[in-house]
């Protein structure tokens, strides 16, 4: 995840989009790197301003959390609507002040700092797009880079880390993990290309069940997902109190929904009854032709005695 000066952009791993930034060099876990952030530096917070930054699903848990609102409010006092890279898949990032700065910074620093956004921990860091460019559920290597803009006056301290131990000290791994799912729902829509679309409602759940986890949870338990979907009596307790407990299975879910995967049984009797629908669907348009076909029959035979009629010698 990475930002760029000027049209600086940040958000899902590999949407830079300032190639001139980023030192042509595939990094590993081992890789070493030298950087350090911290007030001292005559660039302190300047990353902060003229980027964008996508926001996970985890990320939106923790800042609203943080800042003690509900996903509602959140929403629409910090984030406006994006579309995720290269996707019909909506999502979020945040809503810049009208001086163009994140509007959790101050000169003294972040404010949600240990609630800030998995773009914000990896930078200098950007890590290549999960799967991207390969088939669906083709394993590829994952591997860094280096982003290095000249305002950035971190690369000329002296503290040096390997990749592994600026993932750590970000504690990059487990927000990593917990926003696999939606990393993996963005890849599998890509694979697609353009040629499938997602409906809009297809769009609205995507979203609701990523950025919402208020609304998400009230959607399970309050309409009649349940009557359709199997859950089990321990996944339902965690989900009802549980924000993250409610992420994992929103994935479940999603990758159910719009992906066809086995991730989340639709109930036996749920299947009988649209089987049933189908077939008496498909029962009320054989009826529907069989009635055409004999009105296109009666007017046939009309047509004949009309022009058997009209050719009558006189």
């Amino acid at each position: 995840m990475t930002a760029q000066n000027s049209d600086r952009k940040s958000g899902v791993p590999g949407q830079d989009k300032n190639p001139s930034h980023i030192m042509p060099h595939k990094l590993t876990l081992d890789s070493k790197i030298k950087f350090h952030c911290h007030p001292g530096v005559s660039c302190f917070t300047e990353c902060c301003g003229h980027i964008d930054i996508i926001l996970t699903p985890f990320d939106i848990i923790g800042l609203r959390k943080r800042i003690g609102i509900d996903s509602d409010e959140f929403l629409l006092r910090y984030t406006k609507p994006v579309y995720i890279q290269k996707t019909d898949m909506p999502g979020v990032q945040i809503n810049l002040t009208k001086e163009g700065r994140c509007p959790f910074v101050t000169e003294e620093g972040c404010l949600v700092y240990s609630d800030r956004p998995s773009a914000c921990r990896y930078y200098p860091v950007g890590m290549a797009d999960f799967h991207e460019g390969t088939q669906e559920e083709q394993d590829t290597e994952k591997f860094f880079f280096l982003v290095k803009e000249d305002y950035c006056k971190g690369h000329e301290e002296d503290k040096v880390w390997t990749i592994r131990e600026w993932l750590a000290d970000q504690e990059l791994d487990r927000r990593d993990e917990l926003n696999k799912g939606w990393m993996e729902l963005v890849m599998r829509r890509k694979s697609f290309g353009y040629q499938a679309t997602l409906s809009e409602q297809a769009q609205k759940m995507f979203f609701m069940a990523t950025t919402n986890t208020e609304k998400f949870r009230d959607f399970i338990f309050n309409s009649s997902f349940l009557s359709t979907y199997e859950v089990d009596k321990e996944t339902l307790e965690q989900i009802k109190e549980d924000d993250i407990a409610l992420l994992r299975f929103s994935y479940l879910y999603l990758a159910s929904s719009l992906f066809g995967t086995d991730d989340l049984k639709i109930k036996e009797q749920k299947i009988k009854e649209r089987v049933k629908e189908v077939e008496a669907k498909r029962g009320n348009a054989e009826e529907n032709a069989k009635k055409l076909y004999d009105e296109l029959q009666q007017d046939k035979e009309m047509m004949r005695k009309r022009l058997a009629e009209k050719n009558k010698p006189v």
